[in-house]
């Protein structure tokens, strides 16, 4: 089985405060990862994506392993400049960069997913989203999340 989840900060424990802002998102990142299995192999592009993965996989009560039977943990987002209140800020390309995401995993421009703030190094390769059952599509905060998983053989 293959899980995608985003790297988003919010969802580490240090972050965790009285009022979870990211409710809905974290839910959906812990069944995705719960489903996973006891052994995960982690798939991230950078330290806070391992991070966000690996606290993840903890609070299932999982591991993260290097090699061996496992789950496969891909972390990844769309673009992060979809509203004016995004981190990036407002890019008019970023709604049909995500759509074309949603479409197909392969053939990612790398300088426009650069320009538009997008986790997309690990995603080339993956089932497209129309294979998967997704169980989160949104752009909270102007970030585009997805959280899915696929059963492969």
């Amino acid at each position: 089985m293959i899980a995608l989840v985003p790297g988003v900060p919010a969802l580490l424990p240090s972050y965790a405060s009285l009022e979870d802002p990211v409710a809905d998102l974290r839910a959906a990142c812990l069944a995705a990862v719960a489903a996973l299995g006891p052994r995960v192999r982690v798939v991230a592009s950078g330290s806070s994506g391992e991070r966000v993965a690996e606290a993840l996989v903890a609070a299932v009560g999982g591991e993260v392993v290097a090699d061996g039977e496992s789950g496969l943990l891909v972390v990844g987002n769309g673009s992060a400049k979809r509203t004016e209140k995004a981190p990036g800020h407002f890019d008019e390309r970023a709604e049909a960069f995500d759509a074309s995401l949603r479409v197909s995993f392969d053939g990612i421009d790398p300088a426009l997913a650069a320009d538009l703030w997008a986790d997309t190094d690990c995603l080339p390769g993956l089932p497209s989203l129309a294979e998967a059952e997704v169980t989160y599509d949104d752009a909270p905060y102007g970030v585009q999340y997805w959280v899915a998983t696929w059963d492969v053989a």
